[in-house]
Order: C-alpha cells, then structure tokens, then sequence
C-alpha cells in the first residue's frame, strides 16, 4: 500500500515536492499531465502554485488531481 501525501508545494518548472506518511520527500513532474484537458490551465503558475493535500493525493482549485498510487509511483525521491 502507498503512503499517503501529507504535505505538497509547487516548485519551479512544474513540480511538485511531496511528503508522505512514511517520512518520504519526494519530487513529481507534472508537465506530462499538460497534454489532459483538465490540466491545461495548471500551465498558469499562478493556479499551478495553488496545489493542495486531498484526501490520499493533491488537487489544484479546477479539481484536477492525481491519482495516489500513479503520484507516488511515477515520484523520485528527494
């Protein structure tokens, strides 16, 4: 079973760094997810910064989000 995210913030470039349960910091590019619809908008760093702790993952304020066990699979530790 994954961890869950406890903590996330946006860095530079369209990343995220994420903290887990388990004590894990690690980093997750979100530029693939551009590609989506749902994510267009995310390309404002504006709204990108504006990440959040949902549940087990993150969402942004448009209600896209990540999908836990793809956020901390596709994740490298930090």
């Amino acid at each position: 079973m994954r961890p869950k995210a406890i903590d996330v913030k946006a860095l530079n470039n369209y990343e995220l760094e994420i903290l887990f349960e388990n004590g894990e910091k690690r980093k997750f590019d979100v530029k693939p997810y551009f590609k989506f619809k749902q994510f267009e908008e995310l390309r404002d760093n504006q709204k990108f910064q504006r990440v959040k702790i949902a549940g087990l993952s993150i969402e942004w304020e448009n209600g896209a989000d990540i999908c836990p066990d793809e956020l901390y699979n596709n994740s490298e530790r930090i």
